[in-house]
């Protein structure tokens, strides 16, 4: 079973981009792995330059000689439904990180906002108040563990 989310970068001019990712969405996987692996735009930017993926992982690009396919899938780097199985390319366009929140975030929605911060938000909490910044989220999150 996938716990679908949408992933997102808020543009210089305040508009966000965003693709959506198929599996393990929930803060305690895909939450993690952004929030320890893309903490900087130019990495975020080529996450969302591979268009809709299946699985994310900590690394995007492939090294030369790996067989990284959709079919035989390399451990640790993000599976793209366009790059690596050469379906149509997608991403999916908003006028503010406000509107990608109230839109279709599917179970979870991350963005990397212009300040450089991760904010998440669960699909089944309402409003923009349900925007929360992922590190508090992962941090209340251990603490229950």
């Amino acid at each position: 079973m996938a716990t679908r989310s949408m992933i997102a970068i808020e543009n210089e001019d305040g508009s966000v981009t965003s693709i959506y990712c198929h599996f393990d969405g929930y803060p305690e996987h895909n939450g993690e792995i952004l929030f320890e692996h893309y903490k900087d735009h130019e990495k975020v930017k080529k996450l969302i330059a591979l268009g809709d993926i299946s699985i994310l992982a900590p690394t995007i690009e492939i090294p030369e000689g790996d067989g990284h396919t959709f079919g035989t899938p390399t451990k640790g780097i993000v599976l793209a439904y366009h790059r690596d199985r050469g379906e149509k390319f997608r991403q999916s366009k908003n006028k503010s990180v406000d509107e990608f929140f109230k839109g279709d975030i599917q179970e979870y929605g991350y963005c990397f906002t212009a300040a450089g911060e991760w904010l998440v938000k669960s699909a089944y909490q309402n409003g923009f108040s349900g925007v929360k910044l992922l590190e508090n989220v992962l941090e209340a999150k251990r603490k229950l563990q």
